[in-house]
């Protein structure tokens, strides 16, 4: 617990520490992969390089200084670092080396201005932060390993099917080397994989691309030029090859109710998407499904969406959107006219994934159009960070 002075510095020093924050964070990574390598392999170059990674703790550093003084609410706002965290297997060990290696960023960012006391102030902030973190993520751990066909840590699966659903996403069924079920994931939810290529290990996480059956695992992925993982399991892993998972996560879940869905997604965004709109057909609820894609050969997934269309014809309403071709209902981009013929009226709850500047424009024309924010709900591939972000 921090003492009443520690408090004190911390308030005081804040505002400072806020405006280095970034310059902080660019320094914090380099410094923490110099002295710990072996925790690289946790971090996606990718987000790295983009700078995502970085403004990700950012937010996560400040907004548990705004908000620790409430800690139902600050347990509401790091639940999203709590999901990405399960789905990396981050263990209670890792966080002194966090907290070594961001206190020296700062010092190295703030020079003399960090005297002592600040330094001992903001450590103590840290450690706090560290033991809810470390609190939330072992309730999670506890709570899927008790699942009928829940288990903490890895668990090795072998790839038992491989689809190729357009010209860049293929979907791979996973199922238990050791033979046992596997727990129920929530539609929405992605699952962390851990792969070995070339010597080296590498965690990503994936969409769980259909609904859970207590056998297997789907997840669907977009073959990146530049994505080691991506590349790997497209070009190398084969049916009977192994892969690690962790438990599944996330919180783009389906939110209770009757109003009418109206769920958007653009290329693999339909990765989670599909399965949330199962989910709500499933349950009688009205479902508009519109789904973005360049063209044809590269929408996934259509005869998935056919087939549920039929199932509920007077549930659902197909609409697909191509940049180019004829074979959709309407060809360009996704604007916000084409969004308001759409919107179902009577309230609806809105989803939506896609690219960053894909789910950005939807959520801009969203709210626009009067749907509420906490009627919006989005999920980011990789760290999370406010939708009008550069």
């Amino acid at each position: 617990m921090l003492t009443s002075q520690q408090e004190q510095l911390i308030e005081a020093t804040a505002p400072v520490v806020a405006e280095h924050l970034d310059a902080i964070t660019r320094r914090f990574y380099p410094l923490m992969f110099r002295r710990y390598p072996e925790v690289a392999s946790l971090f996606n170059e990718t987000h790295q390089q983009s700078g995502a990674q970085q403004r990700a703790l950012a937010g996560a550093v400040l907004a548990y200084v705004q908000l620790r003084q409430d800690p139902s609410l600050a347990r509401e706002t790091l639940s999203t670092v709590v999901e990405k965290h399960v789905s990396l297997g981050i263990q209670p060990d890792q966080y002194p080396i966090v907290g070594e290696c961001l206190m020296a960023a700062i010092g190295e960012e703030l020079g003399d201005a960090l005297t002592p006391e600040i330094v001992e102030a903001w450590t103590a902030l840290y450690q706090e932060l560290a033991g809810l973190l470390i609190e939330l993520e072992d309730r999670r751990y506890q709570a899927f390993a008790l699942k009928p066909g829940g288990w903490r840590g890895l668990r090795r699966f072998r790839i038992a099917a491989i689809r190729q659903e357009s010209a860049v996403i293929r979907s791979f069924v996973l199922e238990p080397e050791d033979g046992g079920p596997v727990a129920d994931h929530e539609p929405g939810q992605y699952i962390g994989v851990r792969l070995g290529i070339e010597g080296e290990t590498l965690y990503r996480h994936y969409s769980l691309s259909d609904l859970p059956n207590g056998r297997t695992y789907r997840i669907s992925i977009k073959r990146e030029p530049e994505g080691r993982a991506s590349r790997h399991f497209h070009d190398v892993l084969k049916v009977g090859d192994r892969v690690d998972l962790l438990p599944p996560a996330g919180e783009l879940t389906l939110q209770g109710g009757n109003e009418p869905l109206l769920m958007i997604s653009g290329g693999v965004g339909q990765t989670p998407i599909l399965p949330l709109a199962r989910q709500a057909l499933a349950k009688g609820r009205q479902v508009v499904y519109l789904h973005a894609a360049i063209d044809a050969e590269h929408h996934a997934f259509r005869q998935e969406v056919a087939a549920m269309r039929e199932a509920h014809p007077a549930k659902l309403k197909v609409v697909a959107i191509h940049e180019h071709g004829a074979d959709a209902d309407h060809c360009g981009r996704l604007d916000l006219e084409l969004l308001r013929s759409y919107l179902p009226e009577s309230n609806p709850r809105c989803y939506f994934v896609g690219p960053q500047g894909f789910m950005s424009a939807v959520n801009q024309a969203l709210e626009e159009l009067g749907v509420e924010e906490d009627r919006r709900h989005f999920e980011h591939f990789g760290p999370s960070r406010p939708l009008d972000a550069a």
